[in-house]
């Protein structure tokens, strides 16, 4: 299964791509699309788009494991971050691929076994279990990779049973 994993941003949004067989990852791609934040708004979010969607292309994942928001100060901010996540999923569902959303809770729990591990933790254990040389920079890479893991321990199993 080929999962990719998007941690939204409008600024940076980070992504990876993996594939998880039989309890293995092997990692295929991961990066940032960044945008300029001198462009519009919709310049910025058609610009993620384009890459997103250039990224799905590439790949073909069986699905798009997304972050969802957690914000609890800025308002602003959430409200761009959201307009990129939502980017992100249009994307997504444009190429067809299953889309499945995350806490940041889950990701925690789907990675470290720990609900309330740091990030550091997180950043450690997605290292580890990848077998990266280094945690990627910046970490909005390294939790695009969480969520994918996330996936990979925990939605995988949940479509199996659907099938039994």
């Amino acid at each position: 299964m080929i999962i990719l994993g998007i941690d939204p941003g409008i600024a940076i949004l980070g992504y990876g791509i993996i594939e998880y067989q039989g309890n293995h990852f092997n990692v295929l791609e991961y990066g940032a699309i960044l945008t300029d934040a001198k462009e519009t708004l919709p310049v910025r979010l058609d610009h993620i788009y384009r890459e997103l969607s250039e990224i799905i292309e590439k790949y073909n994942p069986d699905a798009a494991a997304i972050e969802e928001l957690f914000f609890n100060k800025n308002s602003k901010t959430a409200l761009l971050v959201g307009h990129a996540r939502g980017v992100a999923v249009l994307a997504a569902a444009h190429k067809r691929v299953e889309i499945y959303e995350y806490t940041p809770l889950q990701v925690k729990q789907g990675v470290v076994g720990y609900g309330r591990a740091s990030k550091q933790q997180v950043q450690l254990m997605t290292k580890t279990l990848l077998n990266l040389n280094a945690i990627p920079k910046p970490d909005d890479i390294a939790d695009a990779l969480a969520v994918a893991i996330c996936h990979a321990h925990t939605g995988v199993f949940s479509e199996w049973f659907k099938l039994k």
